[in-house]
């Protein structure tokens, strides 16, 4: 670990800077369009915006990559979204928004895609397991720590704008300064949706719920949080513990993914995610509750991403399992793209409440078909499963085949040591 830190810091200063700011304008912008006035369906086409672009973005960016490589896309790309950062305040208005959020969830998405490519290049076969590791804290932590900048200033203003446009910029610094000559880029072709859900039903459908989970909690939390008149300072607690959760609960969940059946443990975690739900639906002016439900279904809902990946690794041969990953990000993508477009809706039909009860039913849905499945076929043997290795929803397709070759890699071990 040490070692991956020594030689791949600059880079991971670099995605850490960007996560800061990516994490300050989406958290943002919910808190602004409420001053601005725009109606909760307007700010959840402002979120789903940002969704469609990072779709696009993670199926168009590898072409753009081996068109003119890897340093003029990073640097394109950053530079568009530092420029986009600063436009939210000057153009209010939710339309011109959407077009914006599309423009830059392109961005981010390319920016990971080139970014993770990079780490993945500088990691060995040994290390690569903790490469990936430290890009998840790293990610989640800068995150949290956007969450901490939104209490420096007026969100009516134009200084919270400013700070993640400069944090954006001075990201390319220790990214572009320090990376070895660029890697050749290959992304495996998807396996066709059909055959992977016939491989694994649990798989697919949980990951469209679970993207429809996620885009919730990073595009439509802060718009219930100013919903219901929470401060400035509470709304930056309330989303710090939704991705503090998912940082704390990652590896304890990937502990019993490996030495469980994992349809047992996502139903355990849907019921669990889906409880507490109903809880912040309940007392959504008690915040000390509110703050213990985010950080619960924070923490139950980032590891389902990986445990959903781990579980369809179960039923595939290995050598399918890079093909795989393409298919499981399409539908969570999709699912992403729905999610503020549906918190939206019930939040206009039956107030913010409509907030909860939308991630009460997913997660309540992810662990009724769990249930399902498990009457469908037994559970392969703890010997038979492959490992669980972390990574997040926002993560690029590259990030998701760095983990698929960690668990290829574990997974051919145990073959030759069986």
């Amino acid at each position: 670990m040490l070692y991956v830190l020594r030689t791949s810091w600059p880079l991971l200063l670099g995605m850490g800077l960007l996560m800061v700011g990516n994490g300050v304008q989406g958290t943002l912008l919910g808190i602004r369009g409420n001053i601005e006035g725009f109606a909760t369906w307007e700010l959840s086409v402002v979120m789903s915006a940002y969704f469609v672009g990072f779709l696009g973005g993670s199926r168009l960016a590898p072409e753009l990559i081996r068109r003119v490589g890897h340093v003029r896309v990073f640097a394109a790309l950053a530079s568009l979204i530092s420029a986009i950062i600063i436009v939210f305040p000057a153009l209010a208005d939710p339309w011109v928004w959407a077009i914006l959020r599309v423009l830059i969830g392109f961005c981010f998405s390319g920016v990971y895609v080139t970014a993770e490519s990079w780490l993945n290049n500088a990691a060995t076969n040994d290390t690569r397991g903790q490469a990936l590791s430290l890009y998840m804290i790293v990610q989640m932590a800068g995150i949290v720590l956007a969450q901490g900048i939104l209490v420096l200033a007026d969100p009516g203003g134009f200084l919270l704008f400013i700070i993640p446009s400069v944090l954006v910029s001075v990201s390319f610094a220790p990214i572009l300064l320090s990376v070895s000559p660029t890697p050749a880029f290959e992304t495996a072709k998807p396996m066709a949706l059909r055959e992977l859900y016939r491989i694994s039903p649990l798989g697919v459908v949980g990951m469209v719920l679970m993207g429809g989970i996620f885009s919730a909690l990073f595009g439509m939390a802060a718009i219930y949080a100013a919903s219901v008149g929470l401060s400035v300072a509470q709304i930056s607690a309330f989303m710090a513990a939704i991705y503090l959760g998912g940082l704390v609960l990652q590896y304890p969940m990937g502990w019993f993914s490996d030495r469980m059946d994992r349809r047992r443990l996502i139903l355990m975690v849907g019921v669990i995610g889906g409880l507490s739900a109903i809880v912040g639906m309940m007392f959504p002016l008690n915040f000390a509750t509110l703050l213990a439900v985010a950080f619960v279904i924070g923490g139950v809902s980032n590891p389902l991403y990986s445990l959903l990946i781990a579980y369809t690794n179960d039923y595939l041969e290995v050598e399918d399992m890079a093909a795989a990953s393409g298919g499981l990000i399409f539908v969570n993508g999709l699912g992403a793209i729905a999610g503020p477009l549906v918190a939206g809706w019930l939040m206009e039909v039956v107030g913010p409440e409509g907030f909860w009860i939308m991630l009460a039913g997913l997660l309540l849905s992810v662990a009724g078909y769990a249930l399902y499945r498990m009457t469908q076929r037994p559970a392969p043997s703890s010997d038979e499963t492959g490992a669980y290795v972390s990574v997040t929803p926002s993560a690029s397709p590259v990030a998701v085949e760095v983990a698929q070759e960690v668990a290829i890699e574990a997974a051919e071990e145990a073959i030759a040591e069986s």
